[in-house]
């Protein structure tokens, strides 16, 4: 059984291990642990843990702009899909933007990640054609 708590900065190596050693999920400086607190920071309560044995398997951060949630880096490890762990997940998530008033959120997904893409459409998540989403990086720094 899995149980699913709010994500500290104290389990930044433990979610950073995870994303490093699954297929499609980047790790790039904007998810250094410095970048990674003030994000927790910015957003509290909205970011969750899964949790098997006190071994973290699985994660889900979130956070909002004030009009639109936005999930990122859901990450179950393969040993522990297919047990609801990511649904929870995502619930979590969803239902604590709701209480913020958060009524529609995005996620974005490599499109080279087939396995995410089939995850979010079988969740009833619909991908959008009608919009394009351009990036910015100031700095010079090409893995921001």
């Amino acid at each position: 059984m899995f149980s699913i708590r709010a994500m500290t900065i104290e389990d930044y190596d433990a979610v950073i291990h995870l994303m490093k050693q699954t297929p499609g999920i980047t790790f790039r400086d904007a998810d250094s642990r410095e970048a990674t607190r003030r994000y927790l920071d910015r957003n509290p309560g909205l970011s969750f843990v899964a949790t098997v044995d006190d071994e973290i398997v699985g994660c889900l951060m979130s956070g909002h702009d004030g009009r639109r949630g936005y999930l990122q880096h859901l990450i179950v490890l393969p040993t522990h899909r297919r047990k609801g762990i990511a649904h929870s997940l995502v619930e979590k998530c969803l239902a604590e933007l709701e209480r913020l008033g958060i009524v529609k959120s995005h996620v974005d997904v490599l499109k080279s990640n087939q396995l995410a893409h089939s995850y979010w459409s079988s969740q009833g998540w619909t991908l959008r054609t009608d919009i394009d989403r351009y990036s910015l990086i100031r700095g010079g720094n090409s893995n921001a």
